[in-house]
């Protein structure tokens, strides 16, 4: 028995030493591919997409020494990386060879277990976007900002007015200033307060700089000179477009009934911006950024036109009012520019001749067209009982989500 038992304790030793250093080995095997993950996915992460691929590579094989424990590091060799990138999709491979030097199997001459492992991740660059607000400033956005301010506004005026017409004739007894002193918060205030707000949450969603570049506009800042107005121009630098956004104000009138009140002209507006924005890009780098235009209004074009979709109301010259033509957006969609349309909604006023005779017949159509002209999923309508702020960042957020890395 002595003897059998002296023939049967070697190799009872070494297979016990050979399960206790295999479970080591795979316990370094787990260590190693955690270790490989790590650096295959950071490589393909936010912080890195901005970086070149060369970058990009050389940080994921120096990473993965650093996810390994202290334990197995001097084992690790051959740690190689391969980072590719088509069309904004990026690719990475990570991966190692690891000596396991073993403990009790050495004794039957086996020294060290090879140990090969591979990660593999990819991830979509986010895109460079450019974004042009096209706020529109002209007298309809002087009503009210909520109902309590339109209230406030027909009860102080005369003529049952909501809207804070911007007279430069009598500019410190006109209902603009009527507006001031009652402490009434117009539209046009609301938004220009809500743009700023917008660039705010542009700065905290941009992964990295230079991302994102933003101009605003508007319909002019007099009625003599109704035309696209750049108030801030595209830049990246963020904090100064917020800035200069505050620029924004209700257009100016010289007098009452000035040239009809034909001061929204979207035919002209829509032309102008679509000569303004290039092509646009993939948005796979700062040189070719996608295109989105931002619009908000309350959607009713009043523009001294002879072709109008509804009846036109006679004068010198002829005003043309209507919704907006969807088909003025379709040539920026065209080209690829997305288009993000918050409709602010054009109040009911019961108590206004003209709004009676003749913007109620096709109010039900001012939406129905806004959306029209809006990129899918990308509209908004949000009425006086609503916050302007929160759905104008909603409305990006959505932009953003939509925007993807095409070719």
């Amino acid at each position: 028995m002595a003897i059998v038992f002296s023939l049967c304790l070697f190799p009872l030793l070494a297979l016990g030493g050979l399960a206790i250093d295999y479970s080591g080995a795979l316990k370094a095997r787990t260590s190693l591919q955690a270790a490989l993950d790590a650096a295959a996915l950071e490589a393909v992460s936010d912080a890195f997409m901005s970086q070149p691929t060369e970058s990009a590579r050389k940080h994921a094989v120096e990473s993965v020494t650093a996810f390994l424990p202290s334990d197995i590091k001097t084992g690790v060799k051959a740690v190689a990386a391969t980072i590719s990138e088509t069309n904004g999709l990026r690719q990475a491979t990570v991966s190692a060879d690891l000596d396991y030097q073993t403990r009790l199997i050495s004794v039957a001459g086996v020294k060290s277990f090879s140990i090969h492992a591979q990660a593999k991740s990819s991830g979509a660059k986010r895109p460079y976007i450019d974004f042009y607000m096209l706020l529109d400033n002209s007298p309809s956005m002087g009503i009210g900002a909520t109902t309590a301010d339109i209230d406030k506004m027909v009860k102080n005026t005369s003529d049952k007015c909501a809207f804070a017409c911007h007279q430069m004739d009598r500019p410190t007894t006109d209902y603009y200033s009527l507006a001031k002193k009652l402490g009434v918060s117009l539209r046009i205030d609301v938004v220009r307060l809500a743009t700023q707000n917008l660039v705010d949450t542009a700065v905290k969603n941009r992964v990295y700089s230079g991302q994102f570049r933003m101009a605003v506009y508007t319909f002019g800042p007099r009625a003599e000179n109704d035309t696209l107005t750049n108030v801030a121009p595209l830049s990246s630098d963020l904090t100064a477009v917020k800035t200069q956004a505050n620029r924004v104000d209700l257009m100016t009138i010289p007098y009452a009934g000035y040239r009809n009140d034909t001061q929204t002209n979207f035919d002209a507006i829509f032309d102008g911006m679509n000569r303004t924005i290039l092509s646009a890009g993939d948005g796979s780098s700062a040189s070719t950024p996608q295109k989105v235009l931002f619009f908000v209004s309350d959607g009713v074009n009043d523009a001294p036109k002879t072709t109008c979709s509804r009846p036109l109301i006679g004068g010198s010259p002829i005003r043309c009012q209507e919704p907006l033509n969807p088909a003025l957006c379709n040539t920026l969609k065209a080209r690829g520019v997305k288009i993000a349309v918050l409709y602010t909604t054009y109040q009911p006023l019961p108590t206004n001749w003209w709004y009676n005779n003749t913007i109620k017949p096709f109010q039900p159509q001012i939406g129905t067209n806004m959306k029209g002209c809006a990129s899918d999923g990308l509209y908004f309508e949000v009425s006086p009982t609503q916050g302007i702020s929160d759905a104008m960042n909603a409305l990006f957020l959505k932009a953003l989500q939509k925007a993807k890395i095409t070719g």
